[in-house]
């Protein structure tokens, strides 16, 4: 495979600027906003289940609280007309007269009582709809917190993908500098290994960092200045400079 030295050399250019590339790519994929984005979407999504659970219970409290201050009142109803049958003097009979005040005690009992339901479901109420306005309140600092996070996301990405648009027209620059076959080559070894050309430096390749022999050296201080060469170590291209100790 042949191609001209300073081609060869766009090689380094180009590998400098794909190393640029995945650096802002993986920056892009491991911001801390986006950690923190999925923390507090996870939390937003529990605090909004357990509103609908306590407003549920809340619900369900101003139910039962209506059902027993209706059950009062209807007692409250009894009391109040048989006690108006006791003071009218209407009922005369002895039996009649002991029975009706027995049931008149027997329903102000009731009463007493159903009166005793409607306090203790009142204090579950007020505490049940204590406990959603706290949720409430907690959801709504989630997601201003959350809010928050998203821009500084956004921004973040903006920035990264204005200069990944800068250095991808870089690249289109340099790759029409390289023969396709050599670019090819540099592409599958960059696929493979991150990297698709590295630098011999004073008989060392700056790829996988190894030494080479002296028989890869005179191999390569042997090949023609515009044949392409690879790393035995780690066969990606070689490109040699001034630097690289032939």
């Amino acid at each position: 495979m042949k191609a001209a030295p300073e081609a060869q050399k766009r090689l380094l250019d180009l590998a400098e600027l794909d190393t640029g590339l995945d650096r802002l790519r993986h920056r892009r994929r491991s911001l801390p906003e986006l950690a923190e984005i999925d923390e507090l979407s996870k939390r937003l999504a529990r605090v909004s289940t357990q509103i609908i659970a306590a407003e549920t219970e809340a619900g369900d409290l101003a139910r039962d609280q209506a059902k027993a201050e209706s059950d009062v009142d209807a007692v409250r109803v009894r009391v109040d007309r048989d006690t108006k049958r006791l003071d009218s003097g209407q009922v005369s009979s002895p039996k009649d007269l002991a029975s009706l005040q027995s049931e008149i005690v027997s329903l102000r009992r009731r009463q007493s009582d159903l009166e005793e339901v409607v306090l203790e479901i009142m204090e579950r109420r007020e505490a049940a709809d204590a406990g959603v306005a706290t949720l409430k309140s907690e959801r709504d600092e989630v997601t201003g917190t959350l809010r928050a996070a998203e821009d500084r996301r956004d921004a973040a990405f903006a920035e990264i993908d204005k200069e990944l648009g800068e250095l991808t027209g870089g690249r289109s620059a340099i790759t029409a500098d390289v023969p396709a076959d050599v670019l090819a080559l540099y592409e599958k070894m960059r696929e493979q290994s991150g990297v698709g050309a590295a630098m011999l430096h004073g008989g060392r390749c700056l790829g996988c960092r190894t030494s080479l022999s002296i028989a890869d050296l005179n191999r390569i201080r042997a090949a023609a200045h515009d044949e392409v060469v690879r790393c035995e170590e780690c066969r990606r291209i070689l490109v040699r400079t001034a630097e690289s100790g032939l």
